[in-house]
């Protein structure tokens, strides 16, 4: 077989003119032992603190420690993959999510895969993971307010947007049904929420799923799940995960509402992932920085000034306590960083008192600033009522004579307390809470009977929207109590009051058999 030369000479020249170098620089290290959830790595010597790497079997991983001689990483999913002595190479680049409107709606890992079985998600947008909180120049006061849906919350605790509002108490006790009610209320405020579980019962949050599906709230709501079968690394990173999702909001001028559920979890992870890591433990063997990791991500929250587009992250971390030690290591650390704490009683959930928050202890550190005027007159002097009447109840429990004007107190205490109870996931609108607890306050609910006042209060905002719409529509449109409004709101008042005696009046009674 016979060679053409001017065949090969031209393949050859060909093949120089078609050549370009491409040199595959990377930093490539050796896995020394892997185990629960990190491996320590040999060779990755320019790598940097939160810096994404990839094993030679696929799995992700996150520079946690940079130490002398090895590297310590936290991995972001299966750990029984990756073998001792197999390569990990440095990405250069730092953990980031995929963000934007494809993720509303959606069920997804803290590293943004989905886990609803929808098919993938398609975003090229992403942000990273950790960035530095705006500054505070470039922040402004919290004054417009974010109603929760919830009477006790909103007449007594208000939210803004932008405020991180605390919610807290004992296992079994409403923490979650409060935010759940938010996120539902926030159906017709253009505010984008995110639900981030971490360490839940994967039951429980399909639970919570359903009824934002069932109430039409995953349309605007996104649910970033690390449940309790998920490995530490992920529950660590799930809340900032979370953040990044809704910092694309708050950046464009938007408004986000963000639920960590909880973060008491999330610091366990963390204890976890550090005394693996032979981090030196403190209080409670939690590491040192343990309060660094709940205030850069609760410190992202705030509501930008106007130069840079008045967008917000408002944030509800939920904290669960022991026994009601509100004083332990954890609480006080998320109670010194949030602007005011919800704080659910276990003695007043058992009783029936649902929200079960205690008016004495729960405080926005916002307060009235977060308040329509309507609302900031109606309910001003509540909450001291509230934790006066608290008191008025354990000194009568003592079955000491009372005079008539302290019994009056206890009365309308009574009324109150029964008024303030609220079903879960039946958010008011703040019309109609002011309302109702303008009739409390005033003294219109004195002559019905403790057990018939849920029962007034249904007829009551029927009664508003069908006969009384003008009223309703001057509130919600003025947003305050002007003398004209006060005048409608009583007269309706007094004429539904007379509706309510007739109806009792004539509801059978009942004999005893």
């Amino acid at each position: 077989m016979k060679f053409n030369s001017d065949e090969i000479a031209s393949v050859i020249q060909k093949e120089i003119e078609n050549y370009s170098a491409q040199l595959d620089v990377r930093e490539v290290g050796r896995v020394l032992e892997v185990g629960d959830g990190i491996a320590r790595v040999y060779g990755l010597s320019g790598v940097m603190a939160g810096e994404m790497v990839e094993f030679a079997s696929g799995v992700t991983g996150l520079a946690f420690n940079l130490e002398e001689n090895s590297v310590g990483i936290i991995i972001l999913g299966d750990y029984l993959k990756i073998s001792e002595g197999e390569e990990v190479k440095s990405t250069g680049r730092l953990l980031s999510v995929p963000v934007g409107d494809e993720m509303l709606g959606r069920v997804v890992d803290p590293l943004g895969n989905p886990l609803d079985g929808k098919g993938p998600i398609n975003t090229t947008k992403r942000r990273p993971l950790e960035i530095i909180a705006t500054g505070v120049a470039e922040r402004q006061p919290v004054c417009e307010p974010l109603q929760t849906g919830i009477k006790a919350v909103d007449a007594m605790t208000p939210i803004g947007r932008g405020q991180r509002e605390l919610i807290i108490g004992d296992r079994k006790t409403g923490k979650t049904a409060i935010a759940v009610d938010a996120i539902i209320n926030q159906r017709s405020s253009g505010v984008k929420c995110f639900y981030v579980a971490v360490g839940q019962k994967e039951s429980t949050v399909a639970g919570v799923i359903e009824k934002l599906r069932e109430n039409g709230a995953m349309d605007y709501t996104t649910v970033i799940v690390a449940g309790a079968a998920s490995p530490a690394p992920l529950q660590y990173v799930a809340p900032y995960s979370g953040t990044a999702m809704a910092e694309e909001y708050m950046f464009n001028g938007g408004h986000a509402l963000v639920v960590y559920d909880d973060l008491s979890k999330q610091a366990v992870a963390y204890r976890q992932l550090s005394l693996l890591m032979r981090r030196p433990p403190g209080r409670e063997a939690f590491p040192g920085d343990v309060f660094y990791c709940h205030s850069r991500l609760l410190e992202r929250s705030a509501k930008l000034s106007d130069a840079l587009g008045g967008g917000s992250i408002t944030s509800l971390p939920i904290i669960e306590t022991l026994e009601g030690e509100v004083s332990a290591y954890i609480p006080t650390n998320v109670i010194s960083i949030t602007d005011g704490q919800i704080y659910l009683q276990p003695d007043l959930f058992f009783a029936g008192v649902k929200p079960a928050m205690n008016a004495g202890i729960s405080v926005s550190r916002v307060g009235g600033a977060a308040q329509t005027k309507a609302m900031k007159k109606v309910a001003g002097g509540l909450r001291l009522d509230l934790a006066a009447f608290r008191e008025l109840e354990a000194f009568a429990q003592l079955g000491t004579e009372l005079d008539p004007d302290t019994q009056k107190k206890l009365d309308r205490g009574y009324r109150m307390v029964e008024l303030l109870k609220q079903g879960t996931y039946k958010p008011l609108d703040v019309t109609d809470q002011t309302l109702l607890i303008y009739a409390g306050t005033k003294g219109f609910l004195d002559d019905v009977p403790v057990k018939s006042v849920q029962a007034w209060e249904s007829q009551f905002l029927r009664f508003m929207s069908d006969q009384k719409p003008e009223v309703r529509k001057a509130l919600a449109d003025k947003k305050e109590l002007t003398n004209e409004i006060v005048e409608m709101i009583e007269s309706s008042l007094k004429e539904f009051g007379a509706q309510f005696k007739a109806g009792q009046a004539h509801k059978p009674v009942l004999a005893k058999v």
